[in-house]
């Protein structure tokens, strides 16, 4: 194919590709082309011209750009339409949306600089520490299984299990030869009885749960031994209480990996599981389907004499799987081959030195850890009398262990440092005890730093009862690794091993340090003795790979040993992390073949090969690159005075990330009797401890009430469950204290502005402004159209209806409807113009009226407040319309009435007969001085009388009419109208809006003041088209009254506010479906405009647009329109500005803003779904005759089209300025009649008081050229100047709503430089303290803000005005003035 290259193409010399001359520049610095970036040609080899510059040569292939401009219309070849849309394709002038968005934390975050004092490691790598050889014994069994035929056949009285009733009494005792012989029924029973010969139910290597509560560990220990014997795999579990259980989902991912389908439980276990109203057993969250199986004696089959379990050698088949939870809660099962089982028992036999007949108390949990190893599986192998505790008897008698050790003079104990602690606490009921027996006091949770204490306080108690000081006996383990260390007891009179006590500051940064000046900051540990027989042990570094650590560094504890878990179950990629795991040197070289596993301690080596442990991975906190661990957390906060606060052993502490960093989270059951003064003391008394002690600040301490922390089936606290609901609001805390000024010290520092004359891009290079486009934009020409002759020969609007009631008397220009749909008044020209006169009459008879006074309007919204405004004009007065007051709430309502009529000085008040007497009323009374009213006219029932003249103004620069509203902050002023203005300021709508005579539109729409009185009042008599009227009280009471009206009259256009569009979202999202069976089309709806005077919504208007869609409701049909209005401290400016979406513009645009960009008041276009990314809408297409300029509201100069700056206009029916009663002409002067500091300092300008920026797209309008999209992004006045940045109010309260389910609204504002957050809690009240952390993170991931107060009340306790904007500054001053009544406040430290 050949390329034929035509004089206006350049071509690449980097490739072959072809750009058009359109595309270039002449770059000054040289007499080099250069391609433009904008170009939409790569330089890469495979260029791609836009289609509307090439054409196919007839004579060969190759194809040939047309010479044509970007964004100009090519000739009649192509049409408009497809030239536009060929301009939207071309690339976009912005970066491009990367695959993986790479993460921004470095440009945001400070970093902070190294400390030179940090201590570092400083001794040499650490030889891998072998423990003793494992002996070799020549009578140990080839199984376990076997060992436990054996002594069921030679010891078959001989006692296996006591177990215990609530009280602490036996029970009943289980003898070996019933365990074998049980055991033998349930293999025999599983193997043979539970399916057909052909197709069993289980098959050798199957997994099976087992599902037993701790109180009858006897079944426990049947069905356990007799999956072994039938060479199927069990997974002890926990019983699941409820079906929303604590970890159940995780339990249910557990079985899932293991593909467990069958259960073993007790026929009482079964009895007490959640039943569905069927008696079924509840399909359990995050289970697979289940098979249930009891597993009593009496169920069982005896098997026939032929039969015999196979017991095979020990090898590397997978015995059983012990489960695990991770630090996020995830369940996993850790698989234990047959080998390693024998291997470990073996291993514990040596190091214990346990011998046949002994006596042991366990009191742990007999399913896992230590409870099975040493009490179900070692006691087995060595014929040992296992006494059973569980947890339920020790929580009713915490003594009962202890008079096991003493009755039966046991030799062996295991407990946790918590049934220590309990025995030490009850002791007193028991004087006689005697403890000499115990040669082995095994203590499971030894390796926790805590546990010195409980030892420590234990012997000091229970030493005169004959406890020996060397037979405590603390030890480490873990899933994965089985038994990693235990201490061995020492021979009666040895000295203790010494205790090592290191400075917590080291510990924090991984190193060893012996303390020696504070003791607050030290930290004691005892070691947890040598490494088990036959393993090999070295300290890797935790994080990267596994690098050896130094002799005085703190890292993880990895193991090689035959007797530790193989794997996860299920999970080979999990698996290979952790237990195939190669130690590596300083170089980064192997240091050996054999794996090892990772145990999940952080310890180091002592003296003698000395194991000792300072923590768990899973307890691990690093905060700013610091190692804190969450059991040290507890021990601190454990010992701040006074404890009665909180109860002991219900403290969880994790950590989230926010902002970059892990923040440290402590939360804590509080005691019922606790009081509020109590709790913050306490409080506040570990805030400080935990800064003093560790060096790092709290995040968030919350206090929750007893019992309603999620547990562990064994009582403690499930922390991961426990992080879980805190991150989703669901924690419910009774008392709260967050500290985010404190502990988050990664901000970024504040921006510091400098300061300057003029503005970034207004340095002037001739008519240019170097570096952007001049930021901005016109309407189309007004012009002088000759329109049915009225703009020729009227000027006011009083002589258009006059007008129109002589040429076309009985046009309808109003229908009014009520809730039913039904039209309850019409008006014609005629009519309306007779009922204008007849209020006239009235006026002049009964006013005693001078012409220029002013007359409030007092109407519900219809035809009568038409009429009267039409009436006023006529009598040559000036009329101001007013929301008449709520008849239920004339407290609140009725003084703002009063404050109009005061500050307009009326003269008279026109109303309805029920609002006069509202007005004269005794409630009134109650809030207004009811008899200094100005005179009150009823123009219900007038009579029929014509003026003698109607007035017209001498010059069209009369006042019109005056336009009061309420604010965003809460002011009340109005600005004057005069006539000229309002008659261009129709003419401007009736061309945009193509309005005409045979149109029809609909409004719903408040009538009051800006544009929705122009629209209800103004238009139609000047466009003589009809207006439906729908007053939005009706919408309350018939919420589909507004869509319905839409599919009836086939409206076209219609005109809303965003409390109408929410409304209807939120009111009719879900009857979609009734809607369309009732026949209503929205099909017919070309354009739908919201009127607002701020930020378009643009979620709201894209989720009406999606509901309603099914209807028929085109996507392209909702638009937006602005009108400014500028908060001053006093007063208020409504120049006046309306842009309106008309079928004469494109459709409107919506950018994607880089967010941390428009902070510092820059525009950057992103693509959509970039990170910090926020979407706008354009605010609508600018009305005929309308300029608008970009400028820096500071030094007043104009703008490049990269910036955001404050939006000015130019406008012919801009208002003429504020209804002022002192004359302050300078604020007039400056708002009215500004000058631009250079550029065009001749023009006069109206500020609007709104910032915003404005961007050429790529759509066409309609005279061909590229349209310039006006976006508006908050009020100038209401802007958060916050670190130097500039803040939107709405962009905060956005991420706000999204926190929590139960924020129904909300608002912020500042006061002394803190940003306060009022939320409205649209739940219960105990979610109220649920949103203070979830506000402030999201705040602070967001926005890179500390929330300095957050305030939840009560929904509607956020003011909002008629045209549902919030009042920010009324509310800002509820909170200050203590008016807020608020649910709570939380004053972040």
């Amino acid at each position: 194919m050949i390329m034929c290259v035509i004089p206006c193409l350049y071509l690449c010399p980097a490739s072959t590709s072809v750009l058009p001359m359109s595309c270039l520049y002449l770059c000054p610095a040289s007499t080099s082309v250069l391609p433009l970036p904008l170009s939409c040609l790569c330089p890469a080899s495979t260029s791609v011209l836009p289609m509307s510059c090439l054409y196919l040569c007839p004579a060969s292939t190759s194809v040939l750009p047309l010479p044509t401009c970007p964004g100009v219309p090519v000739n009649s070849r192509v049409s408009t339409k497809i030239q536009q849309l060929l301009n939207t394709l071309k690339r976009p002038k912005r970066p491009p949306l990367s695959d993986f968005f790479l993460d921004d934390s470095e440009e945001i975050v400070e970093v902070p600089q190294p400390d030179p004092n940090t201590p570092r490691p400083e001794g040499r790598q650490i030889i891998p520490v072998k423990g003793e050889p494992l002996g070799v014994v020549s009578n140990w069994p080839p199984a376990l299984q076997a060992a436990l035929a054996r002594w069921g056949a030679t010891q078959a009285k001989s006692p296996a299990l006591t177990t215990l009733d609530v009280t602490g009494k036996p029970l009943y005792t289980l003898t070996y030869g019933k365990l074998w012989s049980r055991s033998l029924k349930l293999a025999y029973t599983l193997l043979n009885k539970l399916g057909t010969k052909n197709e069993p139910v289980l098959r050798p290597g199957d997994r099976v749960a087992l599902v037993y509560p701790n109180t009858d560990p006897a079944m426990f220990w049947v069905a356990f031994y007799g999956c072994l014997l039938a060479e199927v795999i069990p997974v002890p579990i926990e019983v699941p209480l409820s079906r929303q259980d604590a970890g159940s989902l995780q339990i249910g991912f557990l079985l899932g990996s293991c593909g467990v389908g069958l259960a073993l439980t007790s026929e009482i276990c079964l009895k007490g599981l959640p039943k569905t109203p069927q008696g079924q057993i509840m399909q359990f969250k995050g289970w697979p389907r289940m098979k249930w199986v009891v597993t009593d004696t009496k169920y069982l089959t005896k098997p026939s004499k032929d039969w015999q379990p196979h017991i095979p050698t020990a090898n590397t088949d997978t015995a059983y799987i012990e489960y695990k939870a991770s630090k996020e809660g995830t369940v996993m099962g850790v698989a234990v081959s047959k080998i390693a089982l024998l291997t470990h028992c073996q291993a514990l036999t040596q190091a214990c030195n346990y011998c046949e007949g002994e006596t042991l108390v366990n009191v742990l949990d007999c399913k896992k850890d230590m409870g099975l190893w040493h009490g179900v599986l070692t006691s087995v192998m060595n014929r040992i009398h296992t006494i059973t505790v569980p947890y339920a008897v020790m929580k009713a008698c915490p003594m009962s262990w202890v008079q096991r050790v003493h009755i039966h003079k046991a030799r062996v104990a295991v407990v946790k440092c918590r049934d220590l602690h309990w025995a030490m606490m009850a002791h007193r009921d028991q004087r006689d005890t005697n403890l000499s027996s115990i040669r082995m006091l095994i203590v499971a949770d030894g390796a926790n730093p805590w546990s010195v204490s409980s030892c420590d306080a234990f012997l000091n108690v229970f030493q005169s009862h004959g406890l020996k000081p060397e037979v405590i006996c603390p030890c480490a383990s873990s899933p994965e690794a089985l038994t990693v260390a235990i201490r061995r007891p020492g021979a009666r009179g040895t000295a203790l091993p010494a205790r090592a006590i290191l400075s917590m500051g080291g510990l924090s940064h991984g190193v060893i340090r012996v303390n020696t000046e504070d003791k607050n900051s030290a930290l004691t540990v005892q070691d947890v003795g040598h490494v088990m027989p036959g393993a090999l042990m070295c300290i890797v570094k935790p994080d990267g790979p596994p690098q050896l650590c130094k002799t005085d560094e703190i890292g993880e504890i990895v193991l090689n040993s035959r007797a530790g878990g193989t794997m996860y179950y299920g999970l080979p990629g999990v698996t290979k992390n952790t237990f195939e795991v190669i130690p590596v040197n300083q170089a980064g070289a192997p240091i050996g073949d054999i794996p090892f596993t990772r145990t999940g301690l952080l310890g180091f080596v002592g003296p003698g090969s000395l194991v000792f442990v300072v923590g768990k991975n899973e307890g691990l906190l690093t905060v700013s690159g610091r190692r804190h661990n969450a059991d040290d957390l507890v021990a601190t906060a454990l010992a701040v005075e006074p404890v009665k606060t909180v109860y002991r052993g219900r403290i969880a502490v994790f950590s989230v990330t926010v902002f970059y960093d892990e923040r440290i989270v402590i939360v804590a059951e509080q005691r019922p009797d606790a009081s509020e003064e109590d709790s913050f003391q306490w409080m506040s008394r570990v805030l400080q401890a935990i800064d003093s002690i560790h060096q790092v600040g709290l995040y968030c301490l919350a206090l929750v009430p007893a019992n309603t922390l999620p547990k562990t089936p064994l009582g403690g606290i499930h922390i991961s469950e426990t992080k879980q609901n805190f991150l989703e609001g669901n924690l419910h805390p009774c008392n709260i204290l967050l500290c985010p000024h404190t502990c988050v010290t990664n901000l970024p520092k504040p921006r510091q502005k400098q300061p300057g004359i003029v503005g970034p891009a207004s340095i002037m290079v001739g008519n240019l402004v170097a570096g952007n486009r001049m930021a901005q934009a016109a309407g189309r020409e007004l012009g002088m159209v000759e329109e049915e002759g009225l703009v020729r020969k009227h000027l006011f609007l009083s002589e258009a209806l006059q007008w129109r009631a002589q040429s076309d008397p009985d046009h309808v220009l109003y229908v009014l409807l009520n809730a039913k749909g039904a039209a309850v008044c019409t008006a014609t020209c005629v009519q309306l113009h007779k009922r204008a006169e007849k209020i006239t009459s009235a006026l002049m008879e009964r006013g005693g009226l001078n012409t220029g006074d002013n007359v409030v309007l007092l109407y519900p919204p219809g035809i009568d407040l038409i009429a009267a405004f039409y009436g006023c004009l006529y009598a040559g007065l000036i009329p101001v319309t007013v929301r008449p007051p709520h008849p239920q709430n004339l407290a609140a309502t009725l003084p703002t009435v009063r404050m109009i009529i005061d500050v307009s000085k009326a003269a008279c008040i026109l109303t309805t007969q029920p609002l006069m007497r509202i007005l004269r009323s005794r409630e009134a009374a109650a809030s207004v001085n009811v008899k200094t009213w100005p005179t009150i006219i009823d123009t219900d029932d007038l009579p029929r009388r014509r003026p003698p003249q109607l007035y017209k103004p001498p010059t069209a620069e009369m006042l019109a009419y005056l336009d009061f509203s309420v604010s965003t902050t809460g002011m009340l002023t109005g600005v004057k109208m005069s006539h000229a203005a309002v008659s261009t300021l129709c003419r401007s709508i009736k061309l945009q809006c193509e309005l005409y005579s045979s149109r029809q539109i609909a409004i719903c729409l408040d009538p009051y003041c800006g544009l929705g009185f122009v629209q209800w009042c103004l238009s139609s008599v000047y466009s003589g088209h009809q207006s439906i009227l729908i007053p939005p009280m009706e919408l309350e009471l018939s919420l589909p009254l507004w869509l319905s009206t839409l599919s009836q009259y086939k409206i076209r256009d219609t005109f809303c506010s965003y409390s109408v569009m929410e409304l209807c979202t939120k009111g009719l999202g879900t009857q979609t479906d009734t809607l369309k069976a009732r026949g209503v089309n929205l099909s017919c709806v070309r354009s739908c405009v919201v009127i607002a005077e701020e930020r378009p919504r643009l979620a709201l208007t894209q989720s009406f647009s999606k509901l309603f869609k099914d209807l028929g409701l085109s996507p392209r049909a909702v638009s937006t329109a602005f009108g400014s209005r500028v908060n001053l401290p006093q007063k208020i400016l409504v120049p006046f500005l309306f842009l309106c979406q008309g079928t004469a513009g494109p459709d409107p645009s919506t950018v994607y803003v880089d967010i941390k960009s428009l902070r510092h008041d820059r525009v950057r276009l992103v693509e959509r779904g970039a990170p910090q990314s926020l979407p706008l809408m354009e605010s609508g297409t600018i009305l005929p005759g309308v300029r608008v300029i970009i400028v820096n509201p500071e030094t007043r100069g104009p703008l490049g089209d990269s910036h955001l700056g404050e939006i000015w206009v130019q406008s012919p029916h801009s208002s003429s300025g504020y209804y002022t009663i002192y004359g302050e002409e300078s604020l007039q002067a400056d708002h009215f009649n500004t000058r631009l500091s250079f550029g065009e300092p001749h023009t006069l300008w109206a500020r609007t008081g709104y910032l915003g920026f404005v961007k050429r797209t790529e759509l066409l309008g309609s005279t061909g050229d590229r349209h310039d999209a006006l976006f508006v992004v908050g009020q100038l006045d209401e802007t958060l100047e916050l670190r130097g940045l500039r803040y939107h109010p709405i962009d905060i309260e956005t991420s706000v709503s999204r926190a929590h389910r139960s924020i129904a609204e909300s608002a912020v504002f500042t006061w002394t430089n803190l940003l306060v957050v009022v939320a409205e809690l649209a739940g219960s009240e105990q979610e109220a303290l649920d949103l203070v952390p979830l506000v402030t993170n999201v705040v602070l991931e967001e926005h890179h803000l500390i929330v300095g107060v957050v305030v939840v009340v009560d929904p509607g306790v956020i003011p909002i005005n008629s045209r549902g904007e919030k009042q920010r500054m009324h509310l800002r001053d509820s909170f200050l003035a203590d008016q807020l009544d608020p649910i709570y406040v939380a004053y972040n430290m």
